[in-house]
């Protein structure tokens, strides 16, 4: 069995190898909670980020859906399962299912953020969506979503005094 630091550090090299950053799913986080906690700091938001990253279930979604990903591009799935990675259909499902064992962590409100980043796919997000680069990024879009999800969920559950303010206030 592999210790979790060895799969922290190979999730978190994997998803450089694809382009993402702690960095850009924090300004993800950022996007979802600042209009709830205005002094909310792009600290608090990697904070949170890291802290989703250092879960093992989060370590073993992201790699499931990474390797799919790359396998994809490889060209080396079985029809008509090829096709349907390739072209990200939406009927598929599969790849917000695994997202979800993510958003998963922090209950209702991680959930809700998931939703909203996914229609609104914002910064890094529509980056990968785009397909710009030939890289299939199916799984890793929605992935990089419940992250930032996660986050800003644990954000609000540590923070609920911060975030009941804020919506009373605004």
């Amino acid at each position: 069995m592999e210790s979790n630091e060895s799969l922290k550090s190979y999730t978190y090299n994997l998803l450089a190898e694809r382009g993402v950053t702690v960095e850009s799913i924090a300004e993800l986080v950022m996007y979802v909670q600042k209009p709830y906690l205005p002094n909310l700091t792009m600290e608090e938001c990697i904070d949170s980020v890291h802290s989703v990253l250092d879960k093992r279930e989060v370590h073993n979604a992201i790699i499931t859906g990474i390797e799919l990903d790359k396998l994809t591009e490889q060209g080396v799935l079985s029809q008509p399962l090829q096709n349907i990675v390739e072209n990200d259909e939406g009927l598929y499902g599969i790849d917000e299912i695994l997202a979800l064992s993510i958003v998963n962590l922090y209950g209702s409100i991680g959930f809700t953020n998931y939703g909203y980043l996914d229609k609104v796919k914002p910064g890094i997000i529509k980056q990968l969506d785009s397909k710009v680069g030939g890289r299939c990024n199916t799984f890793l879009d929605d992935l990089v979503g419940a992250v930032a999800a996660a986050a800003a969920g644990r954000i609000a559950h540590n923070e609920p005094t911060r975030v009941i303010h804020a919506v009373v206030a605004g």
